[in-house]
């Protein structure tokens, strides 16, 4: 082992190799105690970590300091299913992802359902933001067949019983309507099979189109079907910050 290894690597070198901003820049947010290291502030520029189990903060928000780890946001298309392969042939996410090695989808959506899904290398934060108890928050755009009332839209928001359990939205409203169908945007925090399909059917309003907006801080925004964009640094702290968010409320339960 090197006095690197033993000693670790300087603090600014690691924030700038992590893009947070030039060397100079991040000398000076150290210096201005605006940079945290396992929770407590960090002055000194001599200051050495080891990226591979120190976490840092800048401003209060985590860093990624892994080079390796990779995050998209995919505008899944209808027809896909979302596995990385798939034994009956059917178009799948590895199509769109040819040449990513280890690329793996954080949660699902069903074939027909459009719309947004976090790709990413990160095993640590994908288990983190896909499991049931963190509950991240996902903003859902429905048409469904029909001219839904505000009975039906309270009796999402009061819950409705499922095969599975009970089930509510967080929010719920109708964005247009006519006579044959209407466009209802319903955020919710389960990631349950088809679960907005399933509550739509149980309020008499079956889904003809889904396409999910965003996942947690992320948001579908101008991607078309089929298209994915790497994520910003700003982005990925954020969903940082939603996984440390989620595994400080399930340690508290």
């Amino acid at each position: 082992m090197t006095l690197t290894d033993q000693e670790g690597i300087r603090l600014q070198k690691v924030l700038a190799s992590a893009g947070v901003a030039s060397r100079r820049v991040c000398e000076e947010l150290i210096v201005q105690g605006r940079v945290r290291v396992n929770g407590k502030v960090v002055r000194e520029l001599g200051s050495r970590i080891h990226p591979e189990t120190d976490q840092v903060q800048v401003d209060g928000r985590p860093v990624q300091l892994d080079p390796d780890r990779v995050y998209f946001a995919f505008h899944k298309p209808k027809g896909v299913v979302s596995t990385m392969s798939d034994e009956n042939g059917r178009r799948c996410l590895a199509d769109y992802f040819v040449g990513l090695d280890r690329v793996f989808n954080v949660g699902r959506l069903d074939s027909e359902t459009t719309g947004i899904l976090l790709m990413t290398n990160d095993g640590d934060l994908a288990n983190q933001l896909a499991h049931p108890s963190y509950e991240v928050e996902k903003l859902y755009v429905a048409k469904v067949r029909g001219k839904i009332t505000r009975v039906e839209i309270q009796r999402l928001l009061d819950g409705v019983k499922l095969e599975d359990g009970f089930q509510k939205a967080d929010k719920a409203r109708v964005l247009d309507q006519n006579e044959q169908s209407s466009l209802v945007e319903v955020v919710l925090h389960s990631g349950k099979n088809r679960i907005v399909r399933r509550m739509f059917e149980a309020v008499g309003f079956p889904v003809l189109e889904l396409t999910r907006k965003s996942f947690g801080p992320l948001r579908l925004g101008n991607l078309k079907p089929g298209q994915f964009r790497e994520l910003g640094r700003l982005e990925v702290s954020s969903l940082m910050e939603a996984a440390q968010a989620g595994s400080r409320k399930e340690r508290g339960r």
